[in-house]
């Protein structure tokens, strides 16, 4: 059974310090966004080719994150990633932006 899961930067940001690896964080911004500068360890799947990659780059037992643009963006591409099966997928609410707030680690042109 899916649930609609959201999480907050501080508590993605814990679970990356207390050294709990089993996730994956994916930003569907464009490539531009991603490489100006993006949370560290996250890949980018533009959210147009995010269905098609997910299948066969993610593993469906692992917990997702999701950031985007913004939270619709970040919220269709939650919609998209279960729909086509995976069930363990959050939402960063606020995104990179919130991410950065919380002094979470990040990686990019910008670093």
């Amino acid at each position: 059974m899916s649930s609609n899961l959201a999480t907050d930067a501080h508590e993605l940001k814990s679970r990356l310090e207390w050294g709990q690896p089993a996730f994956t964080i994916i930003d569907v911004r464009d490539r531009h966004s991603y490489n100006y500068a993006h949370i560290s360890g996250a890949i980018q799947i533009p959210v147009d080719s995010l269905e098609s990659r997910a299948k066969f780059s993610l593993h469906q037992e692992r917990h997702i994150y999701v950031y985007g643009e913004n939270d619709q963006q970040t919220t269709k591409a939650v919609e998209i990633l279960r729909g086509a099966g995976f069930t363990e997928v959050a939402e960063i609410k606020g995104g990179f932006i919130a991410w950065k707030i919380v002094g979470g680690a990040i990686e990019g042109l910008t670093v």
